[in-house]
């Protein structure tokens, strides 16, 4: 009997996401549901759970120092405890694989560079080249060395809206919504608050909305405060406090999310929401794997600035003339 485990140790969302295209090809190669092992941060469990290929999701946490070694023990558990035949690493950490090493598992496969390779039950492995490419493309590789097709290399996530409607009745306005993704982790890829209160108004003349989610996450809550100060308009509903039920169900709601390159942005396209990225600081090529609409600004040079100010190259204007582009 085959029984299949995949792992992924990156804590950000949009990284998980830009995984499952991966991890569903995986599911169809073995003819099989899988499980699935993340950082509990991801909130995977709750995000992936209608997806007919995932049986089930569980946490652990990759720690460095101490606790080393104590996550590998936890790792070693789980593994003994569903009997896995076998284990995909689908980034270069050596951990998934050590303790699938020291369990006896007979196949271990992952990317396998630098150290990872000492640990796996494959013969083929990326290149230390290969440090170069993205971690979407890190991943189709490491599938087509070990012959596994990948039939879409869009993310996708399937969700009942139902199951995120307990707890969100004040996100339920009649008329039309949109959604704006005005955080980042990273500070320098957010587009400025004003800009956004501009937009704002460029698309309510357009009769585009009736109102607007501010989608970001509690930590950058004066965003939201900041812009509806802005804007003293009344159409934009703060969804800083939500959790990702209330995001989710925000997004399910909206007909398009306009948004810097963040989870929430990159959550909307798989979620089969109409999505325009707004980078101006970061390299697109990351995003090339994505349902998202991408607007830069002209002549955009694809590198990466870690000032904010950069932002500022992208202007209003040049927003709204993608979107409605888009919108036709």
């Amino acid at each position: 009997m085959t029984n299949i485990c995949i792992v992924y140790t990156h804590h950000k969302l949009g990284d998980l996401i830009w995984q499952l295209p991966y991890i569903k090809a995986i599911s169809e190669h073995h003819k099989q549901k899988i499980d699935l092992i993340v950082r509990k941060k991801t909130q995977a469990k709750n995000i992936l759970k209608d997806l007919d290929h995932i049986n089930l999701v569980k946490y652990n946490d990759f720690r460095k120092g101490l606790f080393y070694w104590i996550d590998v023990a936890k790792l070693m558990m789980i593994y003994k405890y569903n009997k896995y035949t076998h284990v995909y690493v689908l980034d270069k950490v050596n951990k998934p694989a050590i303790a699938a090493k020291m369990c006896g598992v007979k196949n271990i496969i992952g990317p396998g560079i630098g150290n990872q390779k000492k640990w796996l039950t494959v013969n083929k492995y990326l290149t230390n080249e290969d440090w170069n490419l993205n971690y979407s493309e890190q991943s189709q590789k490491m599938l087509k060395i070990n012959s596994i097709n990948i039939n879409n290399i869009y993310p996708e996530i399937k969700a009942d809206i139902n199951r995120f409607r307990e707890g969100n009745s004040d996100l339920e306005k009649k008329g039309k919504k949109i959604a704006f993704g005005i955080d980042s982790f990273e500070d320098y890829k957010m587009w400025y608050e004003e800009d956004f209160v501009k937009l704002a108004n460029k698309l309510y003349e357009k009769n585009l909305f009736d109102y607007i989610y501010l989608i970001c996450g509690k930590e950058k809550s004066y965003l939201a405060t900041n812009i509806k100060k802005l804007s003293n308009k009344e159409y934009f509903i703060d969804c800083s406090k939500k959790d990702l039920n209330g995001i989710i169900f925000a997004l399910k709601n909206s007909n398009f999310l306009v948004g810097n390159n963040s989870g929430p942005i990159n959550l909307a396209a798989a979620l089969n929401v109409k999505s325009f990225g707004l980078i101006a600081n970061d390299p697109i090529d990351e995003l090339k794997y994505s349902k998202i609409q991408i607007i830069t600004p002209e002549n955009y040079n694809n590198i990466r600035c870690r000032e904010r100010e950069g932002m500022k190259k992208l202007n209003v204007d040049r927003v709204l003339n993608k979107i409605l582009e888009g919108l036709n």
